[in-house]
């Protein structure tokens, strides 16, 4: 049944408590622009506005421009984000995301995957090198690391041209052995119903993964 309501991009269940976290790591914000010469200005968009926008971005994947309304522009959005990286907030969730996991799940971290990807990078950025593999044009290689369910414990960004120096910065990221209970790595059966944890794996020459074979 079409009740001409629209439908959330994430349900309430999920962005309620992952909201009330992100919440209590904001600092607090005026209502106005203390440096307005008047005193007084527009009311500031409210931080749930724009973090809703943010979580439909990553949802659908679409332009900034496209999710702007009456209620939040797209300068708002990009600005929102730009503060909240200035001040740390999504690193602070991620780190309260995972050890929030490890400690009610478990991380199998005896079993470590790392891998990156070249990418193109036509508008540079601080990070953006000399492609090897695009005869010398702008890239990013992007490394990340997982632990052996594939749940991501970290990525980093560096030029296409680094060939190991994502890889040593993330495994530095790993936790020194006796840093925490051993029942949080075995709190998950070492074998998932109906198949292998996965492990590293190096590529063959041709640089393409093995296809997977049916049932």
């Amino acid at each position: 049944m079409i009740t001409g309501r629209p439908v959330p991009a994430l349900p309430s269940w999920l962005t309620e408590p992952l909201w009330d976290q992100f919440a209590a790591l904001l600092p607090q914000q005026r209502v106005y622009d203390p440096t307005h010469p008047l005193g007084c200005h527009r009311t500031r968009i409210s931080d749930r506005t724009s973090f809703d926008k943010l979580l439909q971005l990553l949802r659908f994947g679409c332009s900034y421009e496209a999710l702007a309304d009456t209620t939040c522009s797209a300068t708002t959005i990009r600005n929102r984000r730009d503060e909240w990286i200035r001040l740390g907030v999504f690193t602070r969730l991620r780190h309260i995301a995972v050890e929030a996991y490890d400690r009610i799940v478990g991380l199998v971290l005896d079993q470590i995957a790392i891998d990156g990807a070249i990418t193109k990078a036509p508008g540079g950025g601080e990070a953006a090198g000399r492609s090897p593999v695009d005869r010398g044009k702008q890239g990013l290689k992007r490394s990340g690391m997982t632990d052996g369910y594939g749940i991501p414990l970290g990525r980093v960004l560096a030029g296409a041209e680094r060939s190991t120096k994502g890889e040593r910065a993330l495994s530095l990221e790993l936790p020194e052995p006796g840093s925490r209970p051993q029942r949080w790595v075995t709190a998950l059966p070492r074998t998932p119903p109906g198949g292998r944890v996965p492990t590293a794996r190096t590529c063959p020459p041709n640089g393409r993964a093995p296809a997977a074979r049916g049932r």
